[in-house]
């Protein structure tokens, strides 16, 4: 091949002349191809090198935006979209889900796709990093979609019905309200107010969920009230 000597230099095959050729150690700095002065290329020199490769695509014509549209068509093409909010926080954020199933009774839709939806006043269809995780919020093997209990010195929770749990719950705040209700504060003003319960409204209740739960713990005398919702 042209009367020149071929040699390995870190992983490169070359042809030069052999009097151009010097060796370096395989684990040394990469070579420059005319043997010039090595280069140990940095962490941020790949990136520097990787945006302007992207760039220099998109300037070409490989523009992959096209191709991500198409994925994600291909990924909800057969989909339901569900509106729902998002439940992390106060904001309120709105999110379409997106849902694969033959909707037969008895059958649990899978979740193929969380967005935020487009349409939602608060969110424009933004997402924080925490609302853009909620498919592995649903999907997650951990996520508990019954009751427990854990009774008095016990060590094990167990699992209680809806019913159960609902009558268990009303139960202990009745005996909490019998127990703790104030008629009279110490200066014998009536006051009818019961300090011992509180209530926190989640934000994904909505405001007329809301309302409700303010008429029923105002019914029952609670005044440490507060609510997150607001959608």
């Amino acid at each position: 091949m042209g009367g020149g000597e071929i040699r390995w230099q870190n992983h490169c095959l070359t042809e030069r002349p052999a009097s151009h050729i010097k060796e370096f150690p395989r684990d040394g700095p990469y070579l420059l191809a005319d043997g010039g002065p090595p280069m140990n290329p940095t962490r941020r020199d790949f990136l520097k090198l990787t945006t302007i490769g992207g760039a220099a695509a998109a300037v070409f014509g490989f523009d992959l935006k096209p191709a991500y549209a198409q994925l994600r068509t291909l990924k909800i093409a057969r989909a339901s979209e569900t509106r729902s909010t998002c439940p992390y926080c106060a904001v309120g954020c709105g999110t379409i889900i997106y849902t694969i199933g033959d909707r037969a009774k008895n059958v649990t839709a899978q979740v193929v796709h969380v967005e935020g939806d487009p349409d939602h006043p608060t969110n424009r269809g933004t997402l924080c990093p925490k609302g853009s995780s909620l498919q592995q919020e649903i999907m997650n093997d951990r996520r508990l979609l019954k009751p427990l209990v854990r009774r008095p010195g016990g060590t094990e929770w167990q699992d209680i019905s809806w019913d159960d749990a609902i009558g268990e719950i009303a139960a202990r705040v009745k005996k909490t309200r019998d127990e703790t209700f104030v008629e009279k504060d110490a200066a014998g003003h009536t006051v009818n107010r019961l300090e011992s319960v509180a209530w926190i409204g989640g934000c994904t209740d909505t405001n007329e969920f809301n309302y409700l739960v303010v008429k029923a713990m105002h019914a029952l005398g609670v005044v440490h009230l507060e609510n997150q919702a607001r959608v």
